[in-house]
């Protein structure tokens, strides 16, 4: 059960709203929507809501997830293996859901899926994707050792290993507080 109930639309002060007017009309509202950011009754789904609990702090990680999303060197493929093993590290129910979506619309398999859904590296052709998604892998576990740094860390470049390390601690925070709120 939750902990936190929807924060309807008319229930919203005005910083509220205008958050929920940039999460609702920005870009994860453009383009084809995988998955549904509110409910039929217009609140916001996953983390979301909760981002209106605090709309300065929720604002700011708003805008972070954003530029995570849409402004990094990470090709497609990359950023969603990388969600999807955050999710299934965390048990992120909602982040599964949404980035298995997105994840399939940019080619992410059925075996990826699985072997990341166990906690698993998948068998990637790609050197730079397999480099990815050991580094992720690494990242979860809590460190990158000096070996791993120079197999899987050196051959992306340090601007790339800064993207993964904040894409894996922003998706590992929206685990989080989904997990208190008990938002599924």
């Amino acid at each position: 059960m939750t902990r936190l109930e929807p924060i309807r639309p008319e229930e919203q002060d005005e910083q509220q709203r205008a958050l929920y007017a940039s999460i609702t009309g920005g870009p994860r509202a453009n383009g084809p929507q995988h998955f549904a950011l509110t409910t039929e009754d217009g609140a916001l789904r996953g983390p979301f809501n909760a981002f209106l609990l605090s709309p300065g702090l929720g604002g700011a990680l708003e805008r972070l997830g954003s530029a995570v999303r849409y402004e990094t060197q990470l090709g497609g493929r990359t950023r969603e293996l990388a969600v999807l093993a955050v999710a299934a590290h965390w048990s992120s129910a909602f982040e599964w859901e949404a980035h298995e979506a997105v994840g399939r619309a940019v080619g992410v398999t059925d075996a990826e899926l699985d072997a990341l859904r166990r906690g698993a590296v998948p068998s990637l052709a790609d050197e730079d994707e397999r480099a990815a998604a050991e580094l992720v892998r690494c990242l979860l576990d809590g460190d990158v050792s000096d070996e791993e740094w120079r197999r899987w860390a050196e051959p992306l470049g340090e601007a790339v290993v800064f993207e993964l390390c904040t894409l894996v601690g922003y998706y590992a925070t929206l685990a989080l507080q989904m997990r208190v709120f008990r938002v599924g």
